[in-house]
């Protein structure tokens, strides 16, 4: 699970999706879901993104496939712009998507043959028919399923089996980059471990690249390169997995991480945890400045003024605050 060389695979600048919120009479609002969001994901390697719900990861993931149109920003893939409807077409066939809820994501209507092979219908990507039940067979075993599974419908199936067809369909034209959307979240906690497992042997199998959605900071680090942190549209933070987990900078980072629950009883014992006071704002009204400021202990004046730069502080190491080398 490590990034090949420095060029991104695929790489998002000032990415922005609002939208609009009816706030009255013929009036509308925007609701900041992501705001100006950049980063870059090497081919190979993993991006965690992690954040409260409502932080805007989903819509990142979502708007980095077009499955909503963008607002503003530019989304590239290797190297080149994504922007025409014929961008779109080919950029589908090399990047896609696991979704969050195994039991709402695949059609209750369509047997796993179908579920699995329709990327494959929607792209013409087979010569005939045996062609087609010859890939989806193959598919279903590289994630642990049986050819007898290949007739029956999604309900007859376990969260865990569910999500593996998920996983089935979304290598089905054998893509080069994948969205996870928080895809353990749903699922049993013993069954989780595998499925991460599984991410992982794909990862190492097919050259695949990931941005790992997640809230479980616990399962980012466990399968992540690099993680990046979200709150409220904005991004926060962003450097490799064990410097943001050893080491992390911004307020909101040093909160999260001070609730991983640590297994040593001593460690955890001197572990202080920070608790934020006060709720996460609506993006419809965020604060001015730094979003994070109305929660934050340490805020100041200049943390309302404006928003900080998301800039590089050490190699590799992106923080969004004004005080970065006063508390750190």
């Amino acid at each position: 699970m490590t990034g090949t060389g420095n060029t991104p695979l695929v790489e998002i600048r000032h990415l922005k999706e609002y939208f609009p919120i009816n706030v009255g009479m013929l009036k509308t609002k925007p609701l900041k879901a992501v705001d100006d969001v950049s980063f870059a994901i090497r081919k190979g390697e993993t991006l965690g993104l992690v954040g409260e719900s409502g932080c805007g990861k989903t819509t990142v993931g979502r708007t980095l496939l077009y499955l909503y149109k963008p607002t503003g920003g530019e989304i590239l893939f290797n190297g080149k712009p994504v922007v025409s409807k014929a961008d779109i077409n080919e950029y589908r066939k090399k990047a896609t998507m696991v979704f969050q809820d195994p039991y709402s994501s695949l059609n209750p209507r369509m047997t796993v043959s179908d579920i699995i092979g329709e990327p494959l219908d929607v792209h013409r990507m087979y010569a005939n028919k045996q062609e087609r039940h010859e890939r989806i067979l193959e598919l279903m075993n590289r994630v642990g399923l049986n050819s007898e599974h290949a007739a029956r419908y999604a309900h007859e199936f376990s969260g865990g089996q569910r999500q593996c067809i998920g996983i089935a369909r979304a290598l089905a034209l054998d893509p080069e980059f994948i969205v996870c959307d928080e895809p353990v979240s749903a699922l049993d906690v013993s069954i989780q471990a595998q499925v991460i497992n599984m991410f992982g042997e794909l990862q190492e199998q097919m050259g695949l690249t990931y941005l790992f959605i997640a809230h479980d900071i616990l399962v980012v680090r466990h399968i992540s390169n690099r993680i990046a942190v979200m709150y409220l549209g904005k991004m926060v933070e962003l450097a490799d997995a064990a410097e943001i987990y050893d080491h992390p900078l911004h307020p909101y980072t040093k909160s999260l991480m001070s609730a991983v629950p640590q297994p040593d009883p001593k460690i955890a014992r001197a572990n202080r945890r920070i608790v934020l006071s006060g709720d996460i704002p609506s993006p419809l009204n965020a604060p001015s400045g730094c979003p994070f400021r109305t929660r934050c202990p340490n805020a100041t004046e200049a943390c309302a003024a404006s928003m900080p730069e998301f800039k590089e502080v050490s190699s590799g190491h992106f923080v969004a605050c004004h005080r970065t080398a006063e508390i750190n």
